[in-house]
């Protein structure tokens, strides 16, 4: 995916250093990880989810209702006769 190799890691991490100091690296390491560790967390919720779905069988319309008046689709009409 990236090709980033050790000194394009070590020139980001240095940047950083600069960026926000050493005393806010460790908070800001801290909370990137949380923020892994929940994308995670909801991406393997949402893949459960799926998967539930996929093996559930599909529901059954509920039954009529004893006594319940069922609807018939219209006739079509009689086509009008022709004038031969």
């Amino acid at each position: 995916m990236f090709d980033i190799g050790g000194p394009e890691v070590m020139l980001i991490l240095f940047i950083f250093l600069l960026l926000f100091g050493a005393n806010k690296m460790p908070e800001l390491a801290r909370g990137i990880g949380k923020s892994i560790r929940e994308f995670k967390k909801a991406a393997s919720g949402v893949e459960e989810e799926v998967r539930r779905a996929m093996e559930e069988e599909p529901a059954k319309p509920a039954p009529k209702p004893v006594g319940a008046i069922q609807q018939v689709a219209p006739e079509k009409p009689a086509p009008p006769p022709s004038a031969d």
